[in-house]
């Protein structure tokens, strides 16, 4: 075993020296950070030799300039410049949206229509050419008899080509000269031998099929199972626990969160709480260094944040509104900062002067969370990164930093920043493969990024629900453009990521913060990963790493329920960080086989990757875990052998309940 203290975080900054400071006239301009005693030094020595101040940055002790090579050679001549990057133009968008990689061009509508005799299923080709398709795959209820018509891209599929299909299924393997060619938006339509609405007793649903088409271009794309009323029911607040805390009137009343993000749809469910009274508190546009009367977004990813944090409509089950919200927090106050441009990116400078103005107004505003949705590469140490200075200078101030995890996975190290510092709350995503009404088939998604972190820490912190999260989003904004196959027919938008599973942790904190406004972000940062729940297998060992899952899966009544406020080693100095006096490495080490682990740790996880989907063996959380039906596998452990006491855990867990079911009191929730 070796320590983790790699020489790659050293590389990183190197190779971006090596960059930055590349040969450049005296007289080609420079935007350049300089870091040293104070803003306000920094900004006479630019303005003495002649430079342009761009950004101020009292936050981490910098400022931001335009100066030549002449003018920067002559400045850093003072002892008052401690640091400075030289040629940000190089690397101006630094920081973005974490993105999903997409494997395939060609992607089938997220919803599936029905035809009076028949189906309709809309393909969107992102190719500069036609898309050839040379496989189709398709079941359905036999009650709809067999299939009588299809056509793709208007063209009609030779009949010979699926008669003899089984009953309930088909494949047609396309000869090459009849391969339907796909131009930027085709149907597929499938006709039945029975009309849809007459042929089964109950409402034909998007699971009851599968679709698949293959393409030559080396891809394929599935019908996913969907929901059964998505537009109307967003159904992670109640896979997340949210909606019991919605029947106790916790709705994150009085707190407020920043979202830090690339703007907001001005949607009356956003701008308006439950009550109908205006909730946004302030809009900064940190781009132009203004207040605005509106913060346009351009993208479309901001918006989606704020609904998942915020959406003040009510669920609609068989029609009718409930008592549940669609925002997890639907009485929050929102404060919208604008970052990110039209494609999701931002310069660092801008981030690090949102921060600045987020962590200035806090008490005049009431922020108590700041939601950062974004990542990038590490390129520096965590404690040398200008954005991660501001986030650190946050959380010291009181605010309670959730950050992304990035989705860079499934390979180890991914860990995006500003998640990397070790102090404020990272969030990896978990999807419920569209089954909200049971765990078994919950997962870690091969794009949640993984740890540890080039300094060593443990990351992420905890995971959340991240996959096909429903929201709102501007009808104009750039994702609504780019990707209308994830656009629902009623105009919401449906998003996979971390980003989506950090909004919705601010959302569970705010909840917590309206319970106990008093809590500290450290605090909050424990009372989360003391009550998440971990990916167990049936004999005992962890399904995931902590890189992969961190301390496990949050929802929010265990989050009010079981977290604690006492996590020992949880808080950082700060202001060592910042200024470098000392600095902070993980417990992260190389394993003999070069995978990163910790030490004592290889025997407490399953050797063997967990399943994609539903899993026989993976349960999440001690409950399920001791609770389930299946005998332990053969050959697991021997009681006296596990590694961890998940009975004693259980046991505390339960008399904890059974204590408040009595009306008492408890002393303090069971410990981990």
């Amino acid at each position: 075993m070796k320590s983790f203290r790699r020489t790659t975080t050293f590389l990183i900054s190197l190779l971006f020296c090596a960059c930055a400071c590349a040969f450049a006239k005296d007289s080609d301009v420079l935007d350049v950070m300089l870091q040293g005693s104070s803003s306000v030094d920094l900004s006479a020595l630019v303005e003495e030799q002649g430079g342009t101040v761009t950004h101020d940055l009292p936050i981490i002790s910098a400022v931001g300039a335009k100066l030549d090579r002449h003018q920067l050679k002559e400045i850093l001549k003072s002892p008052l410049v401690t640091r400075h990057i030289d040629d940000l133009a190089s690397t101006e968008k630094l920081i973005g949206v974490p993105q999903e990689v997409e494997v395939c061009k060609v992607r089938g509508h997220i919803e599936l229509d029905f035809i009076p005799d028949g189906l309709e299923w809309r393909l969107y080709n992102k190719l500069t050419s036609p898309a050839s398709m040379e496989r189709l795959e398709l079941s359905w209820p036999k009650t709809l008899g067999h299939v009588t018509h299809i056509s793709i891209a208007d063209a009609t599929v030779a009949p010979a080509l699926y008669d003899a299909a089984a009953l309930g299924s088909l494949a047609i393997n396309f000869p090459a000269a009849h391969r339907p060619q796909l131009k930027v938006v085709d149907t597929l339509t499938v006709s039945f031998e029975q009309p849809t609405s007459k042929a089964v007793q109950s409402p034909l649903r998007q699971r009851d099929f599968t679709l698949k088409a293959v393409f030559a271009e080396g891809c394929a794309t599935d019908l996913v199972p969907g929901y059964e009323n998505n537009n109307e029911d967003f159904y992670y607040n109640s896979a997340a626990g949210v909606d019991a805390l919605h029947l106790q009137g916790i709705t994150g009343k009085g707190v407020t969160v920043a979202v830090v993000d690339s703007g907001l749809w001005e949607h009356e469910a956003l701008v308006n709480d439950t009550t109908g009274q205006n909730r946004v508190l302030a809009r900064y546009d940190a781009l132009t260094d203004s207040l605005d009367s509106e913060v346009v977004d351009e993208s479309g990813h901001g918006t989606h944040m704020s609904s998942i944090i915020a959406h003040s409509g009510k669920t609609k089950r068989n029609g009718r509104p409930t008592r549940f919200y669609k925002g997890v927090a639907p009485d929050v106050n929102l404060v919208v900062v604008k970052v990110l441009d039209r494609d999701g990116l931002a310069h660092l400078l801008e981030i690090v002067r949102a921060i600045q103005w987020v962590v200035d107004n806090r008490e005049q505003y009431g922020i108590r969370i700041l939601n950062l949705s974004f990542a990038q590469t590490p390129r520096w140490p965590y404690w040398e990164d200008p954005v991660n200075q501001a986030v650190m200078k946050a959380w010291e101030s009181g605010i309670t930093v959730v950050a992304a995890a990035g989705n860079e996975g499934p390979d180890a190290e991914t860990i995006g920043s500003p998640g990397n510092v070790p102090a404020i709350i990272t969030v990896g995503a978990v999807t419920d493969s569209w089954t909200p009404n049971t765990r078994d088939d919950d997962y870690i998604p091969d794009f949640s990024s993984r740890g540890p972190t080039p300094s060593g820490h443990v990351k992420p912190d905890i995971v959340s629900l991240g996959g096909h999260m429903t929201g709102l989003i501007r009808p104009a904004s750039a994702l609504a453009l780019d990707q209308p196959e994830d656009m629902l027919r009623t105009g919401e938008f449906v998003s996979t990521g971390t980003s989506q599973a950090s909004a919705l942790v601010s959302g569970i904190v705010a909840l917590l913060l309206q319970v106990e406004p008093s809590l500290t972000p450290d605090e909050i940062k424990c009372r989360l990963i003391t009550s998440a729940e971990p990916a167990i297998n049936g004999n005992g060992l962890l399904a995931y790493t902590p890189f992969q899952q961190g301390h496990g899966y949050v929802t929010a009544a265990r989050t009010l329920l079981f977290g604690r406020n006492g996590c020992e080693g949880l808080s950082l100095d700060m202001r060592a960080d910042s200024v470098d006096d000392e600095t902070f490495y993980g417990p992260a080490i190389i394993e003999e086989d070069g995978r990163p682990g910790l030490p004592g740790f290889s025997r407490r996880v399953s050797s063997k990757p967990s399943e994609k989907g539903f899993s026989s063996t993976r349960r999440w959380g001690v409950k399920d875990h001791v609770e389930r039906r299946s005998a332990v596998s053969a050959g697991s452990l021997r009681p006296n052998k596990l590694p961890f006491d998940w009975q004693g855990l259980y046991l505390q867990e339960k008399a904890f309940i059974d204590t408040l079911a009595r009306g008492a009191s408890p002393d303090s929730s069971p410990s981990p």
